[in-house]
């Protein structure tokens, strides 16, 4: 695997681990395998419990559609951002969602909702414009029958779901009806990936439209990178070092033990947006 690993040790006695790695090679969850396989050996064992598989062989490789025109990669002046949503707010709109519902929501449902609102808001787009919403899910579930049963498989195993509604929609709903909205992408990863793994499809659901009016995320928080542990413990803070500024994205993630509740780092919005946005977030927290 193609990547560069750089520690930095404090006089307190801390240290930080950096990683730099090719994500085309490797998706979180085996980048997060191969990094407790590497702390395991660091502590001694002679083998990483979870053997690594190679299996690419496995994942599905449907038949290209014919290449278009070259992709466009614009180039925002988007800012970071962080905000942590308290554990107390979480389980308000879970018990909230439940009680309207009838249904359970997650910790990422409430996130991205929050993320996904707020920044539509912030951005002010015409209400008749489109937003859109990506995140990338695991589908290492999908293929159980094809993939090693003991597990191992550390190459990329993810398949990007998108979710589109317009501005005004999203701007002006109530937090429980965008939560709906992105409840139903989940519910609709099974069969949208076992159609473009059958050749069932009229776009390829990686050719993404890189626009200020997207918004791409992605959940740190069960990958496994919190459970690395070189024999010092495992870490009190994992956090993404670089982003790119093709894309506006969000990160949820957990912030730093032992405080509870959900991180949501961000790098989604230009400045001139950027009180709106923190202050739409904040008002979630």
């Amino acid at each position: 695997m193609n990547k560069k690993i750089v520690v930095t040790e404090f006089a307190g006695g801390g240290f930080v681990v950096g990683l730099i790695f090719v994500h085309t090679i490797a998706d979180g969850i085996g980048l997060a395998q191969f990094l407790n396989a590497v702390a395991e050996i660091a502590r001694g064992l002679p083998n990483p419990t979870v053997e690594p598989a190679w299996s690419r062989e496995v994942i599905p490789n449907p038949p290209k559609l014919p290449p278009g025109g070259p992709p466009v990669f614009p180039s925002f002046k988007l800012l970071d951002a962080t905000v942590d949503l308290s554990a107390d707010h979480i389980n308000h709109v879970k018990a909230r969602h439940l009680e309207l519902t009838g249904q359970r929501c997650s910790t990422f449902d409430v996130a991205v909702s929050n993320l996904w609102q707020s920044r539509t808001r912030a951005i002010n787009l015409d209400p008749g414009v489109d937003v859109h919403v990506c995140f990338f899910a695991n589908t290492r579930h999908l293929l159980r029958q094809v993939l090693p049963p003991e597990g191992g498989y550390y190459g990329n195993c993810i398949y990007p779901m998108t979710t589109t509604a317009s501005s005004g929609r999203i701007a002006s709903a109530e937090l429980i009806d965008v939560i709906s909205i992105i409840r139903d992408a989940k519910a609709r990863l099974p069969d949208e990936f076992a159609k473009w793994a059958a050749g069932d499809f009229k776009d390829d659901p990686y050719e993404f439209s890189f626009t200020y009016s997207s918004l791409f995320v992605t959940d740190w928080t069960r990958l496994g990178l919190l459970d690395v542990d070189f024999g010092w413990g495992k870490p009190l803070h994992v956090i993404p070092f670089a982003y790119l500024d093709i894309m506006a994205i969000g990160i949820i993630g957990a912030p730093p033990a032992p405080q509870k509740g959900t991180r949501v780092m961000t790098h989604c919005v230009e400045k001139e947006h950027m009180q709106a946005f923190l202050e739409e977030m904040k008002g979630c927290a």
